[in-house]
């Protein structure tokens, strides 16, 4: 096996291995499962790791040098509409391309899947010309977060009550395993061009504000469309009895996901290759390298989404049902946390975010701060988000506070956080989300007879909207860490590019 392959898949072996050990124990004590589901979920964990070690080797070899590269032609171009056209349709293609967008317009039946599908990825299209420009014309983070989210909050109030929480969750579903790494490689590839003082800070911030433009884009669409069925597509839980029934479920379902993976990655392929016919960017052996990351994207996504699709979609749902059910449906917090703790290491493009951060940081923000702060987060947007079941609170009275102390931070940590803050809630809020965890949450609402639309939808919302805090917090003891250490030796710390920056007080 190659070298890398095989580092790959075991990174993504430790990243599973809780949840799948956490879900194993859930089913053989407190919540029983059918053995043949057992199974099918087992087989699903083991698709997963092998498909995020291929993925993950994939996004290295194809996405990440075809991002840069991208990016750095943009400071090449002089003509400003050149770059605007360039930047939405990548931004279109690519969210066009996100599997687990397709997850979460099958649950919304009220609009059609295209109608829905083309919005939100006209809204990322927008957002990353705006993103781009940002970068070009050296615009503070801070400034356009704070317009934009207040433009967003304002635009909520109009649109119809049920829609509000699908409209936040199409922010973070946007932002996956396609998007991310190829966003983020763009972002880097400008910075890596400009290196001026502020480059590397402004080479984040990219995802936060494409995870911004489906939610305004949906909000839009809600009070055009003005949508009356309140109903939702349910899960239904397959009947596998024997292995054989389990094996049929994977050989059904995959030719699905391969048409989806191949439909996502096509227009990119043919974006890549009409770019390189008129740069000439890329050499030969480049070229080969990157077809063959191509690959391994395919087989990595693939493997990925089946696994996820058929084997934790039913089991979510099948665990949030039961706890539901139950005489203390309580429990639904405690583990939603433990559950929400462990499974953003699961997330691709997590492990795509923390790598790059360690690199443009020179290790001064490691991968395993990254995790643990991302890893609070979600498991506190996982318990706020079983209270919102249990007492039916509206969204407005978490998400209005959380990201009000989200913004305020920005104005007492060092800029780049705030950059990998808000990528960080885009980022946590990928396929896992939604294949799991909604899930989860619909079942434990159905059950215990709340509203889905209202109460269950908003999780993926939920999750994209704590880590904008944990992140932020972490750079202010990583802040106050670097001041010390500097008045303890009187000298420049290690890392100190990174907090040298200042702070961006313009809001």
């Amino acid at each position: 096996m190659n070298r890398k392959l095989k580092e790959k898949i075991n990174e993504a072996l430790s990243s599973v291995l809780p949840i799948t050990i956490i879900v194993f124990l859930l089913s053989v004590t407190f919540v029983p499962i059918p053995i043949g589901t057992t199974v099918m979920f087992l087989a699903g964990a083991v698709m997963l790791i092998v498909g995020m070690g291929f993925f993950s080797l994939g996004a290295d070899m194809a996405m990440m040098p075809m991002g840069e590269g991208l990016g750095a032609q943009f400071f090449k171009i002089h003509k400003l509409w050149i770059i605007i056209i360039l930047s939405f349709l990548m931004g279109f293609l690519i969210t066009v391309a996100e599997p687990d967008l397709q997850v979460l317009a099958r649950q919304v039946p009220s609009i059609p899947n295209m109608t829905l599908i083309g919005t939100i990825a006209l809204g990322v299209g927008i957002f990353l010309v705006v993103a781009i420009l940002r970068i070009l014309f050296r615009i503070a983070l801070s400034k356009m977060l704070f317009f934009f989210y207040l433009l967003l909050f304002a635009l909520a109030a109009f649109a119809p009550k049920d829609f509000i929480p699908v409209a936040f969750d199409s922010g973070g579903v946007t932002t996956g395993p396609i998007t991310v790494p190829f966003i983020m490689a763009m972002g880097l590839g400008l910075a890596a061009v400009r290196s001026d003082r502020n480059s590397q800070e402004d080479s984040f911030g990219l995802i936060s504000l494409c995870s911004i433009g489906p939610i305004l884009a949906v909000l839009l669409l809600g009070i055009v469309f003005d949508p009356q069925d309140n109903s939702y597509a349910s899960v239904v839980e397959p009947v596998v009895e024997t292995t054989r029934d389990v094996a049929i479920q994977y050989v059904l379902h995959c030719p699905e996901y391969i048409k989806e993976v191949l439909m996502a990655l096509i227009p990119i392929c043919i974006f890549f290759l009409i770019f390189q016919l008129i740069t000439k960017r890329y050499a030969k052996v480049q070229l080969i390298r990157i077809a063959v990351g191509f690959v391994y994207t395919l087989v990595g996504l693939v493997l990925f989404l089946t696994g996820v699709n058929v084997g934790f979609i039913p089991v979510g749902h099948l665990l949030g049902a039961q706890i539901g059910a139950s005489d203390y449906p309580w429990a639904l917090i405690p583990l939603g946390m433990v559950i929400g703790y462990y499974i953003v290491n699961a997330e691709p493009a997590v492990h795509v975010l923390n790598k790059q951060v360690e690199e443009v940081t020179n290790g001064a923000i490691s991968q395993k701060a990254m995790r643990l702060a991302l890893s609070i987060g979600i498991a506190c947007s996982l318990a706020l988000s079983m209270i919102r079941i249990l007492t039916g609170i509206s969204i407005f009275w978490l998400l209005i506070p959380g990201y009000a102390i989200a913004l305020a931070i920005t104005f007492y940590v060092p800029k780049i956080f705030t950059g990998i803050a808000f990528d960080s809630g885009g980022v946590a809020s990928g396929p896992m989300t939604s294949t799991f965890l909604l899930p989860f949450a619909m079942g434990a609402c159905e059950s215990y007879g709340g509203d889905v639309l209202t109460d269950a939808f908003g999780i993926v919302a939920m999750v994209a909207m704590t880590p904008l805090i944990t992140i932020q917090i972490m750079g202010l003891i990583y802040a106050r860490k670097a001041v010390a250490a500097q008045k303890a030796n009187d000298v420049k710390p290690c890392g100190s590019e990174l907090f040298g920056g200042g702070q961006d007080t313009g809001a």
